[in-house]
């Protein structure tokens, strides 16, 4: 298919896109990873800033590269399409790492070394203005890049039509998060190391060549992706449903559901796959749907601001159904958002000697989160699911309810060992004087790891799957827009405890050994158990979306617990 019409061709979509699609994403990742894993050490470092301050700016960062997906996602189920979001949001990209490494290589763009006995020179208001700049290019390339990516992938196995195909989804998700993995562990290792001992010159400049070379790969394989046409704004339809409700919120309700509004040819761009079928939750929203005398045009076609079909009715539906599950994941990610900052720098004062001459990098701790999830992925995938299945009897093993609560139950636990080793570290160090390993981080970031597998993944999977078809590229972006708002949040939660403590002992100085980052670690741990306990209510009422098939018009429930077959209930008729 083509963006152009369905007319489908042989040659498009299956497996064999595979390798450029995550060819591109791997590059891209390497390129991302490499930019952001040490950038506290260059803000703090060589930027001269202070330490709560620089771990704001990458939160703030973070949050605003998670919130433009929103923006990506909307454009590119409106007009745009994903394969040109993905592009555009390339290239942006690219324009911000070489700025930035322009500016890591130009001496007058960032402040002088630290003189020895004196107070180092914070950058100017020129140098910062660069530094912003080029972050915030960055932030408005991911916006296209990360609602699309998976969602193309996925399209290229679940559009073409077939059963096998169609069964590849879940495993599409463990293979795109098992390539990001491993070269996320690449990207910590190698691009981490040359930022610390060759320079932020060639640290930054190797991730930007690698993310030029994913735009060609990407580029070249135009011919061989099926390319989904536009289905119009989401949003704008998502907003008639709303203002018809509102305006027929007086109307009296059939009893009968099949005296609700439809049309085929109206939605047929909407549900290639099949129309959504009606649903007895959100009722007050079927009002959209009720057909009163008003609501057509002389051209016969409805009124779309005061008549909505079922399928457009249950659209909006789905994505309210997945808003508190999605408030679970902004939970979660400000409780993890310290990861990147607080604890490089705990590592930058921990003993970090592997030999007389060589220290472990602090930035590239990170990498026991990889290995772990790579370890995990591949345990989940060739263990974990063939053994659940035999009990459960579902293709998937365990649903995505039950993926996405263990990886919370890990996540705290991630927090719990951080806190313990934070205690350890600063006994020991304030006590004894004596500096431990680097090395005792390592289990709260594999922990991290082990959530990952269960948590993100289980999560993509909902999303994707529990979107409407015409709506995965937003709803794929409510996926970052959570991680958006975490990370915001996860700034909030550190300026409300810097400034709530800094009268007393503060928790977050520069200086570690005089703080409380351990209090801080079992604030967030405390915070993570309401989550659960708030995940728990919110699975249990879940309602799946349903759907027609394509063919046949017979309703079946689709991805019923994640990826299971469809099951036929009756005729429509």
């Amino acid at each position: 298919m083509s963006e152009d019409g369905r007319e489908e061709n042989k040659m498009q979509g299956g497996f064999k896109t595979m390798p450029l699609i995550l060819g591109n994403e791997i590059c891209d990742r390497f390129a991302s990873t490499g930019f952001n894993a040490n950038l506290i050490t260059y803000l703090t470092q060589i930027m001269h800033m202070p330490m709560v301050e620089a771990s704001n700016v990458l939160t703030n960062f973070s949050g605003t590269s998670s919130l433009t997906p929103i923006i990506g996602a909307l454009i590119a189920d409106s007009f745009a399409g994903r394969f040109w979001s993905i592009t555009v949001g390339l290239i942006i990209y690219l324009i911000g790492m070489i700025s930035l490494t322009i500016s890591a290589v130009a001496p007058s763009l960032h402040p002088p070394p630290c003189a020895e006995h004196q107070q180092c020179q914070k950058a100017t208001s020129g140098q910062f203005f660069i530094l912003y700049t080029s972050l915030l290019l960055t932030a408005i390339g991911s916006g296209g890049i990360r609602p699309c990516v998976v969602p193309f992938g996925a399209d290229q196995l679940e559009l073409k039509g077939t059963h096998a195909a169609a069964k590849k989804g879940p495993t599409f998700f463990n293979l795109y998060f098992f390539s990001m993995g491993f070269i996320s562990l690449l990207a910590l290792t190698l691009v981490v190391y040359i930022q610390d001992n060759v320079g932020w010159g060639w640290g930054f400049g190797i991730p930007t060549i690698v993310m030029a070379l994913s735009i060609i790969v990407f580029v070249v394989g135009y011919p061989f992706y099926i390319r989904i046409k536009p289905a119009g704004s989401p949003l704008t339809r998502l907003t008639q449903v709303m203002v018809a409700a509102i305006r027929k919120r007086n109307a009296v309700r059939p009893d009968d559901v099949n005296l609700f509004y439809q049309d085929k040819a109206l939605d047929a761009d909407l549900s290639v796959t099949g129309r959504l079928v009606h649903t007895d939750q959100l009722k007050f929203f079927d009002r959209a749907a009720i057909v009163t005398n008003d609501d057509m045009l002389p051209s016969g076609r409805p009124n779309l601001w005061r008549l909505s079909t079922v399928h457009r009715v249950e659209e909006l539906k789905a994505i309210m159904r997945m808003l508190p599950i999605w408030i679970m994941g902004i939970i979660l990610i400000m409780a993890l958002s310290h990861n990147g900052t607080f604890a490089i720098q705990q590592g930058r004062i921990m003993d970090r000697r592997i030999t007389r001459h060589f220290q472990f990098p602090a930035a590239s701790i990170s990498i026991f989160t990889v290995i772990s999830m790579l370890t995990s992925l591949t345990i989940y995938d060739r263990v974990l699911v063939p053994l659940a299945r035999r009990y459960t009897k579902r293709p998937t093993g365990i649903t995505y309810f039950q993926r996405m609560g263990t990886g919370l139950v890990l996540a705290m636990l991630s927090n719990v060992s951080a806190a313990l080793v934070e205690t350890k570290r600063k006994n020991a160090m304030n006590l004894h004087g004596v500096s431990i390993s680097v090395f005792w981080l390592v289990p709260q970031f594999a922990i991290h790891g082990f959530a990952e597998t269960f948590f993100s993944v289980g999560q993509m999977e909902f999303v994707y799957h529990q979107a409407p078809e015409s709506m995965r590229s937003s709803a794929t972006a409510l996926f970052w827009l959570g991680i958006s708002l975490g990370y915001y949040m996860g700034t909030a939660l550190v300026t409300i405890v810097h400034n709530r403590t800094k009268k007393g002992v503060d928790w977050l100085p520069d200086d570690l050994n005089k703080g409380k980052l351990d209090s801080y670690y079992w604030l967030v741990t405390a915070i993570q158990i309401v989550n659960i306990g708030y995940y728990l209510v919110c699975s249990k009422y879940y309602k799946m979306k349903t759907l027609e098939a394509a063919e046949g018009e017979k309703v079946a429930e689709i991805e019923k617990e994640r990826g299971e077959e469809k099951v036929e209930l009756g005729d429509t008729k």
